[in-house]
């Protein structure tokens, strides 16, 4: 089954032989930017969800195995998008907001307040428990901005904000664990696809608006994957299917996104916002997995249930051996190795994966 792609015919097997290394190799040298601020949901959750009264936390084995067996309340086996994405810029990945050392020189290099079960929207997630929701987390960033401006000078805080790079990954949630759940939620009563799809382009366009209105001028944007794909749903569709329904209703979202991106850049003068077409990445990636080194993209690492999707990875659950040739990690989220591609397409690609310019091109930018 082959996901539809939009757009111009990328040239895998070239892309492939760039992308195709260990994330242990994607150590940049010299930091490209002074600090990385990432606000998302837990796709780049790095342990904030640990310090809230939240069930979607992953602060137990095997989630970690591949960071020496430490759980650190990353959604991965290893490394996730934002941690892959610290070393090729040649800085550390940002701590947790929610950790209580998280504070003094310590966020200078940037702050993760990213929350598994986060949404766009405030409710989406809510049956978890507590988590940072996108207007939330922007509140937590003033905090932290507040506190910087106490460190420096005027001007050097500017040029700070002005050269550090924000990171935003949100949406899923939206979907998941809101529209796509109409015993839970009414969205999808309230709503047909494209409108509820609106709704969380406008809802996200007013916070990248803040965001500016803060200073900050260098915006990644990530796009939703194909969640049609994902272990959890496939456990729901026939067998070697995705849930073509599902990557269908994402479209209005991501094409709002890029469009947003369009007006963003021509309002807001000094600053570039980037749009990542996580959608296209993800998608050549599960139409042709041997030729990124993969044997399985159907189904996840660690899960239970058709696809090893239907409970996602428990506590202490014997995960696959071979976990570098798999795409899904769990139920839900990529491995390291399937996250050090879409890294890479993000940082080096062309417009088709990230729009106008790439992060590293990005980041050149005065």
């Amino acid at each position: 089954m082959r996901i539809q792609i939009r757009g111009f015919a990328f040239i895998v097997a070239v892309m492939a032989s760039v992308m195709l290394q260990q994330p242990e190799l994607l150590v940049s040298g010299q930091a490209t930017v002074p600090a990385m601020f990432v606000l998302g949901d837990s796709l780049v959750d790095v342990g904030n969800n640990n310090f809230l009264a939240s069930v979607a936390r992953a602060n137990y084995l095997p989630y970690g195995i591949d960071l020496n067996f430490r759980p650190t309340g990353r959604f991965s086996n290893g490394m996730n998008f934002v941690d892959l994405l610290a070393q090729l810029l040649g800085i550390s990945s940002p701590p947790p907001f929610a950790d209580p050392t998280t504070w003094g020189t310590r966020i200078l290099g940037g702050v993760n307040y990213a929350s598994a079960a986060g949404g766009i929207l405030d409710e989406s997630g809510q049956h978890y428990g507590d988590r940072f929701s996108l207007s939330q987390q922007v509140v937590n960033l003033e905090g932290t901005l507040s506190q910087l401006r106490t460190m420096m000078s005027p001007q050097n805080f500017t040029d700070y904000l002005t050269k550090s790079l924000v990171v935003l990954v949100f949406g899923s949630n939206d979907y998941l664990n809101n529209y796509l759940m109409p015993n839970l939620y009414s969205s999808s009563l309230r709503y047909r696809p494209p409108e509820f799809a609106n709704l969380l382009v406008n809802q996200y366009a007013r916070q990248l608006l803040t965001l500016y209105s803060l200073g900050l001028r260098k915006i990644f944007i990530a796009g939703v994957g194909p969640l049609g794909c994902i272990p959890n749903q496939r456990a729901t569709a026939p067998p070697g299917r995705c849930v073509d329904s599902v990557n269908q209703i994402l479209g209005t979202f991501n094409e709002g996104l890029r469009s947003l991106v369009d007006q963003l850049n021509q309002r807001s003068p000094g600053a570039i916002y980037v749009y990542g077409n996580t959608f296209r990445a993800v998608g050549d990636i599960l139409n042709n997995p041997a030729t990124y080194g993969f044997s399985v993209a159907d189904r996840a690492c660690c899960g239970t249930g058709r696809n090893q999707g239907q409970i996602t990875c428990l506590p202490l659950q014997n995960p696959c051996p071979n976990r570098s040739q798999y795409v899904f990690w769990d139920a839900f989220h990529p491995t390291q190795t399937a996250n050090s591609i879409l890294v890479r397409r993000a940082f080096y690609g062309p417009p088709t994966d990230a729009y106008p310019v790439n992060v590293q091109q990005m980041t050149l930018l005065p």
